[in-house]
């Protein structure tokens, strides 16, 4: 299965909303973690995001068929981690690795070193996406609620 990313734009920003919100209801419903769950962010959030200049929105594609999208935060600045917040992959599509192939496509957009993420330390699955990927824990974490702890990743 071929993957490629697709830049996104500002015209993609409502399309973009309701992927993250349909990938991340699970996780939202789960740990009720209103305030930090991109699923539970609005559309004008995302539109702003798009605007920024050192934000790159990518569509997660198979083929023709949007499967995920990924946002790069790049200040293009040397010894300046980039980012990668969020990352999502729609439900129908999860578990096939495709999330670990659109990371190492950025990786090679933006070049492979100084990169850092945050995840959900009771997500084993993405944690050991991550620690597989090269990415080590920077030893933070911070805890949104008595479900959820968020654990810090660098590479």
């Amino acid at each position: 299965m071929e993957i490629t990313l697709s830049r996104a734009t500002i015209d993609d920003a409502q399309e973009l909303h309701a992927m993250q919100v349909e990938s991340f209801k699970e996780l939202l419903e789960k740990y009720q973690d209103f305030d930090t769950n991109p699923g539970n962010e609005s559309m004008e959030k995302v539109a702003a995001r798009l605007k920024q200049d050192f934000t790159f929105y990518y569509f997660i594609c198979i083929g023709q068929k949007k499967a995920g999208a990924i946002r790069i935060v790049d200040l293009k600045e040397n010894g300046k981690n980039k980012r990668i917040s969020p990352i999502f992959i729609l439900p129908e599509f999860q578990g096939k690795g495709i999330a670990q192939k659109a990371i190492r496509l950025c990786e090679e957009i933006h070049g492979n070193e100084n990169w850092e993420l945050d995840t959900i330390l009771q997500e084993s699955k993405n944690c050991y996406l991550y620690e597989k990927m090269g990415y080590r824990r920077t030893g933070k974490t911070e805890v949104i609620n008595e479900r959820l702890t968020l654990v810090f990743y660098e590479k």
